[in-house]
């Protein structure tokens, strides 16, 4: 496991699977599941923003 500083989604909820998230401060956002911690995802905030914002645009197309 790594020294950073990793924060659970409050989304995540008391489930075994968790989401978990650690920033840096040279804008870049490090992402991993419970299930497999040694797998994380890497993303910019701008780059992670735009991804929300055309998820939640779809997610209204759809309904």
């Amino acid at each position: 496991m790594s020294n950073r500083p990793w924060q659970k989604s409050t989304y995540s909820g008391d489930a075994s699977n968790c989401v978990y998230i650690a920033s840096r401060p040279t804008d870049v956002i490090r992402l991993r599941e419970s299930d497999t911690p040694d797998t994380i995802l890497t993303a910019t905030t701008d780059g992670l923003r735009h991804l929300f914002r055309t998820l939640k645009s779809t997610d209204r197309r759809s309904a």
